[in-house]
């Protein structure tokens, strides 16, 4: 259990006053963190909590949110705090009170999605490092986007996959196709987007029929990757994708891409939950391998 005394005592020092004996109360939240509804004198705080070790997660994912709020695209929470207190870090965010979607919730969805994409830099990457799920993940600024998505997405995953056991093939097929990587690029040349960057059906919901997003893990790459992890799994209709592609129609050969940016994330469950992703990251290697 964190130490609510010296955590409220540090949101009290960055403007969230909570009253005296207020504590938070436990909700539902995801795999990494736990999750809390705190009463603060402005309202309800959706608070995470985590070792102090995750501190930095944190802090990126509040820079991340900032950075979203600034494109002005698509709601997202608004950072409040974070830090370390004792032995936990914490991250308060404004509630949000999520409500059913409506039919058009998922067409705005990708309208909006569409107008995040347009916000663009002159390279990839981002200006710090943050983490994919627990997963380190590394941003460094590139102007070659095939060189950023061999070396910090592609081969940082199957490089943690072989220290996590999964050698032999999976490895050698994994370096093949990052060595075959401009093939899929032959026509296509994509600009840096600012991405959500792990927008899966459970990082998205409605809030008076609007949408909004959270849990990012930003950067700036290819839209295609977005959409990729869109369709890995679940939670987005047909309508998001008429609406999107109304917005910014998709390139040529982006069928083929998103096995590519699946893959990333099939490595990263791969890395983070064990051997069940195994095959399906095998899949993904032969079925690009033929392709590319």
């Amino acid at each position: 259990m964190p130490d609510w005394t010296q955590i409220l005592k540090s949101l009290g020092h960055s403007g969230v006053t909570v009253s005296a004996g207020e504590y938070p109360v436990a909700v539902g939240g995801g795999d990494i963190s736990a999750a809390w509804q705190l009463e603060s004198s402005s309202g309800p705080v959706f608070l995470k909590t985590g070792p102090r070790d995750a501190a930095d997660m944190f802090a990126a994912e509040a820079l991340g949110l900032e950075e979203l709020h600034a494109a002005n695209a698509i709601r997202v929470p608004r950072p409040l705090a974070h830090g370390a207190a004792g032995s936990a870090a914490f991250l308060a965010l404004e509630w949000l009170r999520f409500s059913n979607p409506r039919q058009h919730t998922q067409r705005l969805m990708g309208q909006r999605l569409a107008e995040l994409h347009r916000h663009t830099a002159d390279r990839f990457g981002w200006h710090r490092d943050n983490t994919i799920g627990r997963t380190p993940q590394r941003n460094p600024w590139t102007h070659d986007w095939i060189e950023f998505y061999r070396n910090e997405r592609l081969g940082f995953q199957l490089e943690l996959a072989r220290r996590n056991g999964f050698d032999g093939a999976l490895t050698r097929r994994g370096v093949e196709l990052g060595h075959r990587l401009p093939d899929l690029f032959s026509d296509y040349d994509p600009v840096p987007s600012l991405l959500h960057g792990d927008l899966w059906g459970g990082n998205w919901a409605s809030v008076d029929a609007e949408p909004v997003i959270f849990d990012p893990a930003v950067y700036y790459g290819d839209r295609e990757t977005d959409l990729a992890m869109t369709r890995l799994f679940g939670g987005f209709s047909h309508d998001f994708y008429a609406s999107y592609e109304k917005s910014w129609p998709l390139a040529p050969g982006s069928d083929r891409r998103l096995r590519l940016y699946q893959l990333y994330h099939v490595l990263n469950h791969l890395n983070l939950f064990g051997r069940g992703y195994l095959r399906r990251a095998e899949a993904l290697l032969d079925e690009l391998l033929r392709a590319a």
